[in-house]
């Protein structure tokens, strides 16, 4: 187990994963891009050392020997919201969508690409500086010059021209865009929006995003704003 106990000046990514070749492979590929590591291989330990040390985004596996990582990853829910990717061999569209669903920031499957997981870390790391708290009021505005969204004022504008949007077409979008960067399920969607009655209507969902991506000039091919995670959900 890698453990730095001075102030840090990189992040410091906790890695909880029972298999010593996997971690092995991670702690290379990390450190080549300059991150301070912590390891545990069994849900317990990462639990103490996430508690202890206050990484700043957890690599989880599922399949722990001592514990299920959805316990691990509702465990941290608990008092802390630092990112959370799972990387497991689960590959199946129930667990990606239970541990979405219990507070996961990303899911990626076994095998993976290095180069993606990476881009993916880099994510989650620069999303938490930009707001390292949950949703607070200086998140309730995204402009990137082309899209304008204010959530306060109930107010779209797309290049300069005001868009109106139906009020479950709006409530999607503000659900998105204050988990940005991070993948919202159908489930989650249909109940927060329809109620828990529609949670398998996942068709009023599609011909919705439809709508939503159309009005915010979003290339459904492109996705530049909402980004659909096939099976599972979407983000923004």
């Amino acid at each position: 187990m890698t453990v730095s106990t001075h102030q840090r000046d990189t992040p410091c990514i906790l890695i909880i994963d029972d298999e010593p070749q996997i971690r092995h492979f991670l702690v290379i590929s990390l450190k080549t891009e300059g991150y301070e590591l912590l390891e545990a291989d069994n849900g317990e330990t990462g639990l103490g050392l996430c508690a202890r040390y206050s990484p700043d985004l957890v690599i989880l596996d599922l399949g722990l020997p001592d514990m299920e990582g959805t316990d691990v990853l509702a465990g941290i829910r608990e008092w802390s919201s630092i990112p959370v990717i799972i990387l497991s061999v689960r590959d199946r569209e129930q667990e990606k969508v239970k541990a979405l669903d219990l507070g996961a920031n990303d899911y990626v499957t076994k095998p993976f690409g290095v180069d993606e997981l990476l881009a993916r870390v880099r994510t989650q790391l620069r999303l938490q500086a930009k707001n390292p708290e949950a949703a607070t009021p200086a998140s309730a505005i995204f402009d990137d010059g082309v899209l304008h969204i204010d959530l306060a004022m109930r107010k779209v504008v797309v290049n300069a021209v005001p868009v109106r949007l139906t009020p479950k077409e709006f409530a999607v979008l503000k659900v998105l865009m204050l988990a940005s960067g991070k993948i919202v399920t159908q489930s989650q969607l249909l109940k927060d929006i329809w109620g828990p009655t529609h949670t398998q209507d996942t068709h009023y969902l599609r011909i919705l995003i439809g709508r939503l991506r159309q009005k915010l000039g979003d290339d459904p091919t492109e996705q530049r704003y909402i980004q659909t995670e096939p099976g599972v959900g979407y983000r923004f």
